[in-house]
C-alpha cells in the first residue's frame, strides 16, 4: 500500500491537491466521504466537492465504519481518496459531551474501536490511499472542554496516520509543502 496524508486548515486547497494526486495517479478513484449532510449549509458543502469531482469517480460514504469501507474498497488498481479524516473524527466523538469531567476519548467506546480499527487495518491495504485532514493544533486554544478533547485527537489521529504514511503534505494558500517523503 502505498499512503500519504495531506493536511491543512480549512479552504487550505488540501482536497484540491488530494483530487490533483489522485487524477495523476493513472488509477480508477473512490472518494470515501466521512461528511454527513446535517443542515443545509454542509448539504451544500457536500454538493460542492462533489460537483468538483470528475464524473468517472465512485463516492463510498462512510460517516464511521471507516476501516470497513477501506477494506472492502482498497485494491491495487485503485486510489481512495479519505475527505476526510476530521469530519470522521467528529462523528466518532458525537457523544463526547456525556463524558464525566477528567473523562478521555479512549471512554467512548464506538471512537476507541474506529479509531484502532483505522490504525489496525492501514498497513494491510492495497492501492493508493490519500488521507485528507485538518490541522487544527495551529489556533488558539478552545474555550471549553469538548473542544479541547477534539483539538488533542485530532492532532494524535494526525500523528498516528502520519507515521504509518511514508508521504506527508501540508497544504497552505494552495501551496503543498511536503513534510515527508519517504
Amino acid at each position: 500500500m502505498t499512503c500519504e496524508l495531506i493536511l491543512g486548515g480549512a479552504r487550505s486547497g488540501k482536497s484540491r491537491e488530494a483530487e490533483r494526486r489522485a487524477a495523476t495517479s493513472a488509477l480508477a478513484v473512490t472518494v470515501i466521504a466521512t461528511a454527513e449532510a446535517l443542515d443545509d449549509e454542509m448539504a451544500a458543502r457536500i454538493r460542492r466537492h462533489q460537483d468538483d469531482r470528475p464524473a468517472g469517480w465512485r463516492t463510498v460514504e462512510a460517516p464511521v465504519a471507516l476501516a470497513d469501507a477501506l477494506r472492502a474498497e482498497a485494491a491495487p488498481e485503485r486510489c481512495i481518496i479519505v475527505d476526510c479524516l476530521t469530519l470522521w473524527l467528529t462523528n466518532l466523538l458525537a457523544d463526547a459531551h456525556t463524558l464525566p469531567a477528567g473523562a478521555a476519548a479512549e471512554d467512548l467506546p464506538l471512537f476507541r474501536r474506529e479509531r484502532d480499527a483505522l490504525l489496525a487495518a492501514l498497513p494491510s491495504l492495497r492501492g493508493r490511499i490519500i488521507f485528507v485532514a485538518n490541522e487544527v493544533g495551529l489556533g488558539l486554544v478552545p474555550e471549553t472542554p469538548l473542544g479541547r478533547l477534539f483539538r488533542d485527537e485530532a492532532g494524535r489521529l494526525n500523528q498516528a496516520v502520519a507515521a504509518l504514511c511514508p508521504r506527508v503534505v501540508f497544504v497552505a494558500a494552495g501551496l503543498p509543502l511536503v513534510l515527508k517523503q519517504g
